[in-house]
């Protein structure tokens, strides 16, 4: 069923800063690799609280530190976080995430580790962490218009039916949002080789697409300081070629098509960096699944578009992931991924702006409660990007 976009509204959570949220949680997030005992132990204290280990944070420097604390501050800032318990091994570093959380009115406490042991830090945590979810659980939904709803995409595992059906029924319904006023996002630099003249073509303004084209040539420095000639080995991937592409070139048309025909590129962002309006943006990320996602969501983006061909299962803690196919295969073999079936374009039993249509009613289901396969799986994938080696 077509939905009337001009006054649509969604039920969500309205944050401290005026941002709303369509989920609720409480989240134990480490500073460090050394802090993810502690926070899954608090975690496992308190049902309801959920920890988000992760690998790095130790001997990181320049813009790999800077991007590391951006992107847990930016994680603990979402909308779809209630409360955060930042749990670390040194405790300046603890407090620099606190912070910079606490800056958006959010409830936060922060654990060091020194002087302190695992014990006593998890008992000190878990008291807090259950507070926190307490008070979450009393928090109701608000009615808000649809222009509150941040919306990002990405697609993974691309075949051919990818830029036949699922990217080009995420653009369709990216159109129609784009005309409402919302906050969108796209990326994944290395997937639009060979179509980056396009993409610049779509920037609204020579300052935007040269600050697209300066990103897009950054990630060129780094293939040609490494000496590497091709993508072959990545891009497209061996998913990728078994569905059917057999060039980047190929695989980047498709996954332009997430963008529509009508939105046009109103600004640029570095990785895990905020928009500061509304509007579609552009954001320097890697087509990693994992990555990106943990970036947009760092950016504050609430509900996340994932078309797939060959059938993709990722998820992440705080951002819903709703997953788009049109190939009747990878629905039938991977049918408890899938939360919507829009191969029946290519069977023409339905056209594009009904499969748009399709994938709003979705987009407003989730945004409303409703949990995504992913989150029912269990699929909570959160993955740093790293800039340098450590030091």
């Amino acid at each position: 069923m077509a939905i009337e976009l001009r006054n649509a509204t969604f039920r969500g959570y309205v944050r401290e800063n005026g941002r709303v949220g369509v989920r609720n949680h409480v989240i134990i997030l480490p500073v460090d690799d050394l802090s993810n005992a502690a926070a899954e132990a608090v975690a496992h204290n308190i049902k309801g609280a959920m920890a988000l280990p992760h690998p790095y944070g130790r001997l990181q420097f320049g813009a790999d530190l800077d991007l590391h604390f951006r992107t847990l501050i930016g994680t603990g800032c979402n909308p779809n976080v209630a409360a955060v318990v930042v749990i670390g091994i040194e405790e300046q570093w603890t407090q620099k995430v606190v912070g910079g959380i606490a800056a958006t009115g959010k409830p936060v406490l922060g654990f060091g580790i020194e002087l302190h042991g695992d014990h006593d830090t998890i008992a000190r945590a878990s008291r807090a962490a259950k507070e926190f979810v307490q008070s979450a659980s009393a928090l109701v939904r608000q009615e808000r218009p649809i222009r509150d709803l941040w919306v990002s995409t990405k697609c993974g595992e691309s075949d051919t039916t990818s830029g036949l059906a699922g990217n080009p029924t995420a653009g369709n319904a990216f159109d129609k949002l784009y005309e409402q006023g919302l906050t969108l996002v796209f990326g994944e630099t290395t997937e639009i080789t060979g179509g980056e003249e396009l993409v610049a073509k779509r920037c609204r303004t020579p300052e935007i697409a040269r600050q697209f084209m300066a990103m897009f040539d950054r990630y060129q420095d780094v293939i040609n300081r490494h000496k590497t000639n091709d993508l072959s080995d990545s891009q497209p991937t061996k998913g990728n070629i078994a569905g059917g592409l057999t060039t980047i070139e190929e695989k980047a048309l498709g996954n332009i098509q997430k963008i529509g025909k009508k939105c046009v590129v109103d600004g640029v962002l570095d990785k895990a960096e905020s928009p500061a309006g509304p509007g579609l943006w552009f954001m320097d990320s890697s087509s990693a699944a994992a990555e990106m996602l943990t970036l947009v969501a760092a950016a504050g983006f609430v509900v996340h578009t994932f078309p797939t061909g060959q059938g993709n299962i990722i998820g992440n803690p705080i951002l819903p992931v709703i997953k788009l196919c049109g190939n009747p295969r990878t629905v039938r073999t991977m049918k408890e991924h899938i939360d919507l079936d829009v191969s029946g374009l290519l069977r023409r039993e339905i056209d594009m702006d009904q499969a748009g249509d399709l994938l709003l009613n979705a987009i407003f289901a989730t945004a409303n409660g409703r949990l995504t396969s992913a989150e029912v799986l269990g699929h909570r994938e959160f993955v740093l990007t790293r800039l340098y080696e450590s030091a």
